[in-house]
């Protein structure tokens, strides 16, 4: 399954029963929190509500992992950095560095934030089909346009994608091997010269193919959203997680 199909949406979790709109106010509510986090508790806690959203999404754990190696592959290099940089008590010298113990913690705090706030975002978001997506924040007030546009750059970035591929093995096709010479600059330059020029080809195509089928700058959702009991327990719960989340960073900040 491609990533236009959004593998994540086609689950069949208690996560994938909720009404998108509460997933997306869920995640609002948490993200807040969990940006403003100072400490390492709170940021456990949060953590901790990551990893049950995530239970109840039920995600292939393959997908999972393959993303969350492509997370921590950049948190990685706030361990070495981090406390490299900076001043404090020492736990160990590399030769003339300091690697220092606030700089330590500063990583965790921060390397505990990214994998919480991933997995709610994969776990709450990531469960919503694109097309449900943006109805779903044209639903909460957000402007057309702006779903509009989210909907279609999320259709056509792939199609973009697959265009270069296409593009990158004809010119392969033709003995062309990437080097680090001007050669193989100029030949990257004129693919995207030429894959911007196919875009806007087709982005004309596309939009007179719209309006050949009365589009008027309104798209029309088949989605039909409820909003139950179960959406509004959950709002609560994630209302309470994001609170004790927050109410954490504040006893820690004035213990």
């Amino acid at each position: 399954m491609s990533d236009l199909e959004a593998p994540l949406s086609q689950g069949s979790g208690p996560i994938h029963r909720l009404d998108p709109r509460a997933r997306l106010l869920a995640m609002l509510f948490f993200s807040i929190p969990v940006a403003l986090a100072r400490s390492d508790a709170s940021a456990l806690a949060a953590l901790g509500f990551g990893l049950l959203a995530l239970t109840l999404a039920r995600p292939a754990p393959g997908l999972i992992l393959r993303r969350l190696l492509a997370v921590n592959a950049f948190t990685a290099f706030l361990w070495v950095f981090l406390p490299l940089g900076g001043q404090g008590e020492a736990l160990f010298h590399l030769g003339p560095l300091v690697y220092s113990r606030e700089g330590a913690r500063l990583a965790l705090l921060l390397t505990l934030k990214t994998n919480a706030a991933f997995l709610a975002v994969t776990s709450l978001v990531g469960t919503i089909a694109p097309q449900d997506l943006g109805r779903a924040l044209q639903a909460l007030g957000l402007p057309e346009k702006f779903c509009h546009l989210l909907l279609m750059a999320h259709r056509y970035l792939f199609v973009i994608q697959r265009e270069f591929r296409r593009l990158l093995t004809a010119a392969e096709a033709r003995g062309f091997k990437p080097r680090t010479d001007g050669h193989t600059y100029r030949t990257y330059a004129w693919l995207l010269g030429m894959l911007l020029v196919k875009s806007w080809d087709r982005a004309e195509r596309v939009h007179q193919a719209m309006l050949c089928r009365g589009f008027n700058g309104r798209f029309h959702s088949l989605a039909e959203f409820s909003y139950g009991a179960q959406d509004a327990i959950f709002l609560m719960l994630a209302g309470l997680a994001s609170a004790a989340v927050a109410g954490l960073s504040i006893l820690e900040k004035t213990a």
